[in-house]
């Protein structure tokens, strides 16, 4: 396992120390003060007192007076409330009391493509979730910031692995083979969709699953995370829209005074629960009771071992981030750095992430010319193990802690590790025999300069980049007695490289003319990606060894003609142009216009569809503004749009004739197969991208003030001209031929966001937010049968769980109807016999909800937020290829229910209804504690301690390890979702942390 070296850690550490001592000693003076309620007079316990422009601040006592450090520059203070209007006052002596009024808060700003708009005028569907609101404790990357917070956005992470990818689905699925997941936009810069890190290829007991692209991006950078809903706000990102968009906004400089921020969190994670398997003396009774006593004996090793926590621990995660920011009168500047060192609960897993980031804008030429840029930086590294998507019945590393007999000791007397067979593997023995990690860096950044030529008038320009550089390297010791490896060790090694560049220029025009207000931008973008892969496998190693192995390739018997191969490479470059314009105009300040257009052009379609064009526009009624609105309304607004939006996440060129070499790899016996010149594809220049049109109405409402607040939104879209592989009939010169179906995916869906201040007194605060969302998808006007889910197990070759076709969800499931045994003990099964058929069943969620309750006394604050989905099912691989009578009678282990269940050892464990299962749950997802301190008189200008626990309960009927999974199972290029198969287990985390400011 490589580690980064011990002086580049003490190098990090120094400049953190330093940083902190050099500016803890920043001189600064003590405010004081009293913070009223303009009307009653009464203190406000709990106000927010902080340093315009800054993160230093405090909070209100009980008796409503505060006490704050600040910087002897710093020239006023900006007090907000929950209910009252935020209030800026002026720094004249060590004394600044202040009276605040009542006040709305329909001025929050949201960020939408190229721009900004008051959430009050916004006429898409867009929630906005910034830094206070974001899921806390352990986070690897962003989208877990906001799982569970937005109406309508499914967000499921595949496992518990650290790293793991997530699949992330705003208002449904609407492809069948493409990738579901949004846009994501960091500052600005459109990210490609293709897999960025080296990953998801054989690492030597199956294939592994990519992992997560957004690992790069430290969470604590993040201010804000804009999601674009509807058609309406995605229309402006054109054919790359269709699946919604995710703006990530990154902490700028805005303190007006050098400030350092640290924090730090220490976690402990342990596994939630284990599979309930037999133990020694159980194993063995309930194999005598299939095959006798004399059996049992020869089969019984002495031991008892529990393998699941043989490779278990408890996982240590550290994370420290500080940052140094500052303001001068044209310009602000941010540098962070972070390091993030977490421990997966299986034992040498693991993610390490170095991160550095700076941000800064000034102003030149009298604030006409402003210059900014931003930059990301980061090293991660994947402590990569065994645990896999498709091992088949000899199992990959979680396989096998289920399934190996266990009788059998760990390492026998003399110490040495005990291996039974070449298709029962010592799980211990794969991880001290095996090394795999994933080195990544990655360059995130733009600089853009905007001109002002006048108060109304600008230009940007924008010049963006995204360079990766990613390299995997798996290695098994010929010491590990598994098919294919035991004597001959192997090698696979895997590169990545990712050049992205981006450049774009748009012109803005605002203007009011009287009743009528107008803005307006106009602009042409330029993106190329270009994509870089190769992979060797090499076998016959004179060592070992894994280290060695990696590091010395010539340990290999190069000489042999079997010792390497090459089992792909790939290089590829697309290329997307685009015109896009948007028009806003207001009536009255009661009616709201929106109509936008993008033309994208791309490389990966035909010549006869190289252009499309993505329209949308939209229309809202700021009703509260009408006289006829009741007093009881402190908000009301009515919106309706329409858009088309398109997905062009296909891989390259496939509209072309292709052909290419065909991949090599080593069989177990060391011979090579594969290689040579094959044709793939008919040419088709008709290829286009698929086009979704969506239908938005909704309505934004407050009461009392905005104590209640919240949204309602109807919505349909419908996704046609779907992208498909389709084989050709054989005999034929190419196998397969991509096109656009004539049919149409529907998603019709219903969103419900409340925010309600129940209780906002002098002693006690208490703040509930609430969303649930309801999505039914269904496949219309389609001819075609797609199987998907392929299921791994002995004696389940060509199995398959799931089907695409017409008046069914997206990957419905299609399974025989398991109706208990016969007195043989044979699986009986309904409907059409041994027949497969539609259960009813689909495992993307109908129903999804999120609920928030935070309370605050004084400067304590506590709060917890329960997330859920309903209305699916899953899969369980797991159980079908390890837990029947049949694994039992052949010696492997199972769980309790097995037994004495009715089955028979000669039971054929067929793909059926009997291993689909209800994945509903609830989760109790994040519980907060904080105590924030008073700071007068310190050179700290904020101290903050808190814990943290993340998954502590769960409420499901669900019998596997956890109901959020998703196995990539796809088969024919063809996604699966809601399978599990030996799924890295989940964890509960308890963290501990502060947050300092000096």
């Amino acid at each position: 396992m490589e580690k980064m070296n011990s002086h580049l850690r003490k190098s990090l550490l120094t400049i953190f120390l330093g940083l902190i001592i050099s500016f803890s000693l920043s001189a600064q003076r003590t405010i004081t003060g009293l913070v009223t309620d303009a009307e009653t007079g009464e203190a406000l316990i709990g106000a927010n007192v902080i340093v315009t422009g800054s993160s230093i601040g405090t909070i209100t006592d009980i008796d409503g007076k505060y006490s704050l450090g600040v910087p002897e520059d710093a020239v006023s203070l900006t007090f907000t409330y929950t209910g009252f209007t935020d209030q800026l006052a002026p720094i004249t002596g060590d004394v600044v009391n202040i009276a605040l009024s009542a006040g709305e808060i329909l001025d929050e700003i949201v960020v939408v493509g190229y721009g900004t708009v008051r959430k009050s005028d916004a006429t898409g569907a867009v929630v906005n979730v910034t830094e206070e609101d974001f899921n806390k404790g352990v986070v690897t990357s962003p989208e877990q910031l906001i799982q569970g917070r937005a109406a309508g956005v499914q967000i499921t992470t595949a496992s518990g692995e650290p790293g793991a990818g997530s699949s992330i689905r705003i208002r449904g699925a609407g492809s069948i083979r493409n990738g579901n997941n949004p846009l994501f936009v960091v500052d600005g810069v459109p990210l490609n969709g293709s897999q960025s890190t080296a990953g998801g290829n054989d690492s030597g007991l199956g294939s592994s699953s990519a992992r997560n692209p957004l690992n790069f991006l430290n969470p604590n950078d993040i201010a804000s995370i804009d999601i674009l809903k509807d058609a309406s706000a995605t229309a402006i990102y054109g054919s790359r829209g269709a699946n919604g968009v995710v703006i990530i906004t990154t902490k700028k400089g805005s303190q007006q005074a050098n400030t350092v921020d640290y924090s730090f969190n220490l976690g402990f994670s342990a596994i939630t629960k284990k599979y309930d398997l037999l133990n020694a003396d159980e194993f063995l009774a309930a194999y005598t009771d299939f095959n006798g006593a004399a059996a049992a004996a020869s089969l019984d090793g002495g031991a008892d071992t529990d393998w699941q926590d043989e490779i278990l621990r408890t996982g240590i995660t550290q994370s420290h981030n500080v940052a140094f920011g500052g303001m001068t009168s044209a310009g602000n500047y941010r540098l962070s750095l972070g390091y993030h060192d977490q421990e997966g609960i299986i034992k040498e897993s693991g993610f390490t992430r170095f991160t550095g980031r700076f941000n800064a804008e000034q102003k030149f030429l009298d604030d006409r010319l402003t210059i900014a840029s931003q930059i990301t930086l980061a090293q991660t590294t994947d402590d990569n193990v065994p645990i896999t998507d498709n091992s088949g019945f000899r199992g990959d590393l979680m396989g096998n802690a289920l399934k190996l007999n266990p009788t059998v000791p760990v390492r026998d007397a003399q110490g040495e590790l005990v291996q039974p067979s070449q298709t029962e593997y010592n799980p211990v023995a794969i991880l001290e025999l095996s090394e795999d990690y994933t080195n990544t860096l990655r360059g995130l950044g733009n600089v853009s300069a905007q001109y002002a030529f006048t108060d109304n008038l600008s230009f940007k320009t924008l010049v963006g980049f995204d360079r990766s550089f990613s390299s995997r390297s798996s290695a098994f010791s010929k010491d590990l007695n598994a098919a294919g490896i035991i004597d001959k060790g192997r090698l696979y090694l895997n590169d990545i490289q990712i050049n992205d560049l981006l450049w774009e220029n748009y012109i803005n025009y605002s203007q009011d003319f009287g009743n009528v207000s107008f803005s307006g931008l106009a602009g042409y973008s330029y993106q190329r990606f270009n994509y870089y892969s190769k992979g060797f496998e090499l076998t016959n190693f004179n060592t070992s060894d894994p280290l060695i192995m990696i590091n010395n390739m010539a340990s290999a018997d190069i000489g042999n003609n079997n010792a390497i191969v090459p089992t792909n490479s790939n290089n590829t470059t697309d290329e997307l142009q685009s015109y896009f314009s948007r028009v806003n105009f207001g009536f009255y300040d009661k009616y709201i216009i929106t109509a936008t257009v993008r033309a994208d052009g791309s490389t990966r379609f035909g010549d006869n569809q190289k252009y499309g064009v993505f329209p949308s526009i939209a229309f809202k009624w700021r009703l509260i503004d009408e006289s006829f609105i009741p007093d009881m309304f402190s908000d009301l607004g009515l919106r309706v749009g329409y858009g088309v939006t398109g997905n062009q996440e296909i891989p390259y060129n496939l509209f072309q004739p292709r052909s290419r070499y065909s991949n090599w790899d080593i069989n177990e016996g060391g011979d090579v197969n594969g290689g040579g010149l094959n044709a793939v594809s008919f040419a088709n220049n008709d290829l286009k991208w698929e086009t979704t049109s969506q239908l938005n109405l909704g309505l934004d409402f407050g009461f009392l003030n905005n104590r209640l607040s919240g949204s309602f939104d109807l919505y349909q879209k419908t996704t046609n001209d779907l992208l498909l592989q389709i084989v050709a009939a054989q005999p034929s010169p190419q196998p397969f031929r991509w096109e656009n179906l004539d049919a149409d995916i529907i998603n019709k869906g219903i969103e419900l966001a409340l925010n309600f201040v129940a209780i906002d007194q002098k002693k006690f605060g208490w703040d509930i937010n609430f969303n649930i969302a309801n999505n039914i998808n269904t496949i219309e006007n389609y001819d075609g049968i797609n199987d998907t889910g392929g299921i791994n197990g002995q004696g389940l070759t060509g199995a398959f769980a799931q089907r695409i076709q017409e008046g069914q969800p997206l990957y419905a499931f299609f399974l025989r109807e398991f109706d208990g045994y016969d007195d043989n003990g044979i699986s009986v099964y309904g409907g059409e016999g041994d027949k497969q058929v539609f259960t009813g069943a689909q495992p993307i969620p109908t129903l999804s909800l999120g609920l928030t309750n935070s309370f605050s006394f004084g400067n304590l604050d506590f709060s917890f937020f329960f997330n859920g989905q309903f209305g699916h099912s899953i899969y369980s691989n797991t159980a079908n290829a390890f837990f029947t009578a049949g694994s039992l009678a052949n010696g492997r282990n199972v769980t309790k229910d097995v037994v004495g269940n009715g089955e028979s050892n000669l039971n054929a464990p067929d793909v059926s209804t009997r291993f689909l299962e209800n994945g509903s749950y609830v989760r109790l997802q994040n519980m907060n504690l904080g105590y924030t301190f008073n700071m007068p008189n310190s050179r700290f200008t904020n101290l903050r301690l808190f814990a943290t626990g993340q998954n502590l309960l769960l409420f499901t009927n669900y019998s596997g390890q956890d109901p959020e999974v998703d196995t990539n199972k796809s088969l024919n290029g063809i996604p699966s979702v809601g399978i599990d198969y030996t799924a890295y287990p989940r964890a509960k985390t308890l963290t501990f942390g502060l947050n300092v400011g000096f």
